[in-house]
């Protein structure tokens, strides 16, 4: 079981004394940690819970654990602040791999035209001319884009659209996978979005029941640099002191 493998792991909140000048890993200005941990590569399912620390300080719980899904065929290594530089699998475009190293929290996107009441972070509300682009031999591959005319879109519009009045979608949260600069073939858009049932994975991103991703969302502070860390439990725990991540913990589902 899962929980049971992780727990072999660490035993309890351990502190954490974080150094100034991070030469990797989570940046000094990180203090509010969204942490994803997988049981394996191949794993589609692992837990998310959130971390958060004064500056300089140590990261303490600031939620219980959840369930949620990952890419169909697991996790393959990223490019953010950390993943990039790793030898192993790497993510490309349509391998059903969810990103794994760290990455800063991007823009909110939503079909709404305001957030979730408690929430205060940059946000768009999606219209009819939004696409984000996942063609590789585009120049505005893993961009969001807007169109001029979506009553006359240009042909590779429909399949690259953001707004389909699709549940899965309503809050679309941007995991800074591949984005500065982004290169091509290497993944695009990586989001948090509400899962389509609890055992139907993505093709790369991480999902959740809506409950969950509205915690995210009410939680997260712009000012406070919010970044998602994503690793299956065995590289978590050789690198959580140089990448200054929260101790590896007991985790204990709320569910």
């Amino acid at each position: 079981m899962f929980i049971e493998n992780f727990r072999r792991i660490g035993c309890g909140l351990v502190a954490l004394v974080v150094s100034s000048g991070y030469a990797s890993g989570v940046p000094d200005d990180c203090t509010q940690l969204i942490v994803g941990i997988a049981p394996d590569w191949n794993s589609m399912r692992g837990q998310i819970q959130l971390f958060e620390r004064v500056p300089g300080g140590k990261w303490e719980a600031a939620s219980s654990p959840w369930p949620v899904l990952f890419g169909k065929h697991g996790l393959a290594w990223g490019s953010g602040l950390a993943g990039q530089d790793e030898s192993g699998l790497r993510k490309t475009e349509r391998d059903g791999r969810a990103p794994a190293g760290v990455f800063r929290i991007g823009k909110i996107y939503t079909y709404d035209s305001h957030l979730p009441p408690g929430a205060d972070f940059p946000f768009h509300q999606v219209t009819t001319a939004d696409a984000w682009i996942d063609d590789v031999k585009s120049r505005d591959y893993n961009r969001f884009v807007t169109i001029p005319d979506p009553a006359n879109p240009p042909p590779w519009f429909e399949k690259q659209k953001m707004r389909h009045n699709d549940f899965a979608y309503r809050w679309l949260v941007e995991i800074r996978h591949n984005s500065d600069p982004p290169v091509p073939d290497a993944g695009s858009a990586i989001f948090f979005h509400i899962r389509r049932g609890i055992s139907r994975p993505s093709a790369g991103c991480t999902t959740m029941a809506e409950p969950d991703l509205v915690k995210i969302i009410t939680w997260m502070r712009a000012a406070r640099h919010p970044c998602y860390v994503l690793l299956p439990a065995s590289e978590y725990e050789k690198k959580w002191q140089s990448w200054h991540l929260p101790p590896p913990a007991s985790w204990k589902t709320e569910h």
